[in-house]
């Protein structure tokens, strides 16, 4: 299945945080999966560094681009069908990046992993 990882289910999972459902460690080693990590993602970290609200190691795009690499997780432009989906969506969320990833999983016929079970109120399957 193709799963598009949400932000938080990437890091968390590139650091091996403690916070990680066992559903979604093993989603994420299963290698019969598809992994995707979009493009609102790593403009959700910038802007979350540049605000202090987020702090990384240095090398962290480095270490992204790596992890992305070894673990054979695919990157996601952000395309025109995705932004027109957004018109779509109701405002069962209202945070941009989610709701992006949201089109984005829609649209590409995706399984979204992430904690946040407010996307749950889309017509997407979330796993957790």
């Amino acid at each position: 299945m193709k799963v598009l990882l949400d932000t938080h289910a990437f890091l968390w999972l590139i650091s091996g945080d403690n916070r990680l459902s066992e559903t979604a460690k093993k989603t994420f080693l299963d290698s019969g999966n598809i992994l995707f990590f979009s493009a609102a993602s790593l403009w959700e970290i910038c802007i979350k560094m540049s605000l202090g609200k987020l702090s990384l190691n240095r090398g962290w795009l480095k270490t992204i681009q790596d992890e992305m690499h070894l673990n054979t997780i695919q990157w996601l432009s952000i395309e025109m069908p995705h932004c027109v989906e957004l018109t779509t969506l109701p405002f069962h969320h209202r945070d941009p990046f989610d709701r992006m990833l949201v089109a984005q999983a829609m649209v590409d016929d995706m399984q979204l992993l992430s904690r946040d079970n407010r996307l749950s109120s889309y017509e997407i399957k979330r796993i957790w």
